[in-house]
């Protein structure tokens, strides 16, 4: 857009916008028009072109008498405008062409005649030839066409305007239904790039669903290989503590038996102190020294034996 020429140069500079912001604007404005057809655009433009104050109206230099200062004279489908140089928007002066009689020109002068006599016929001059014929084809030109707006339209007219009308709303049945057609195009194109889109999505997700899959089964072996080396740990375990639990057993029964030896033995103990203490006494009682020294002896290799006992046991 920077590089086309959209608006002239005097459009630019009557309002503070930059280049990107009349971009814009004009991007907006293409879309909100989009789909119009050329000729419905272009009426349209003429119908906001036509309520501009400068719309429609040809300018020309002239004098209202050869020594006066210059003035504008703005021809239009509306009359006659007669404006001061420094101003096109507010004329000075108009003549309507409902309030024109007679319009005439010699070589240099124009005369203006009112169609109420009691109104001063208006002068004034122009200094070239071909303006001043241009002027006149225009002042012709526009009061013709006033004359045939106010006129009843023939039937052919009418005829032809209904042609038209018909022909208008012919297009414009079209257009809504290439209008419509291209909306649904759009939208199948947009269903079918959805659509494609979620496809690509899911692939996406089913790839990643089978790769996690794929680890998940990893990891079930790893826990499977996992799970059987801690049952055969188990095993070894459960084998370990059943020795062990044989080995206690055996130890009980063997500590059972020592217990029984060791009661048997002290009550062997028991009885031979007992017999010794029987001897000593009996030794008391005998008179005979030959007696009391072999019972003596005796007693003393019983006490001898009871001590390695209970040296044995201890």
């Amino acid at each position: 857009l920077a590089q086309d020429e959209l608006l002239p140069k005097s459009v630019l500079m009557q309002y503070q916008m930059t280049t990107v912001m009349w971009e814009e604007k004009i991007t907006a404005w293409y879309a909100e028009h989009r789909g119009i057809a050329r000729d419905e655009a272009e009426m349209e433009y003429l119908k906001i072109a036509q309520d501009l104050e400068m719309y429609g109206v040809s300018y020309f230099a002239i004098t209202q008498n050869k020594r006066d200062t210059d003035l504008l004279l703005g021809v239009d489908a509306q009359g006659l405008h007669i404006y001061s140089p420094n101003s096109k928007l507010n004329p000075k002066k108009s003549f309507p062409w409902s309030g024109i009689r007679n319009i005439s020109y010699s070589e240099k002068e124009f005369t203006i005649k009112p169609l109420e006599k009691k109104n001063d016929v208006f002068k004034f001059y122009s200094s070239q030839l071909r303006v001043n014929k241009l002027i006149l084809q225009l002042c012709i030109g526009n009061h013709d066409l006033f004359m045939r707006r106010r006129k009843v339209d023939t039937i052919e007219v009418q005829q032809m305007k209904a042609q038209a009308k018909e022909e208008k709303a012919r297009k414009k049945m079209e257009r809504q239904i290439l209008a419509r057609e291209k909306q649904m195009r759009e939208d199948a194109e947009r269903a079918k790039e959805e659509m494609e889109r979620r496809l690509f999505q899911l692939q996406d997700e089913a790839r990643l669903a089978n790769e996690a899959l794929l680890r998940s089964e990893e990891t079930a072996d790893l826990l499977a290989e996992k799970a059987q080396i801690a049952e055969e740990e188990a095993k070894l375990l459960a084998h370990k503590a059943a020795e062990a639990e044989q080995e206690r057993q055996r130890l009980e029964v063997t500590a059972m038996k020592t217990k029984e030896e060791k009661r048997l033995m002290e009550q062997k103990m028991r009885e031979a102190e007992q017999l010794a203490v029987k001897l000593v006494e009996q030794s008391e009682r005998r008179s005979e020294s030959s007696l009391t020294s072999f019972s003596l002896c005796h007693v003393d290799l019983m006490f001898g034996l009871l001590d390695a006992l209970k040296n044995k046991w201890s």
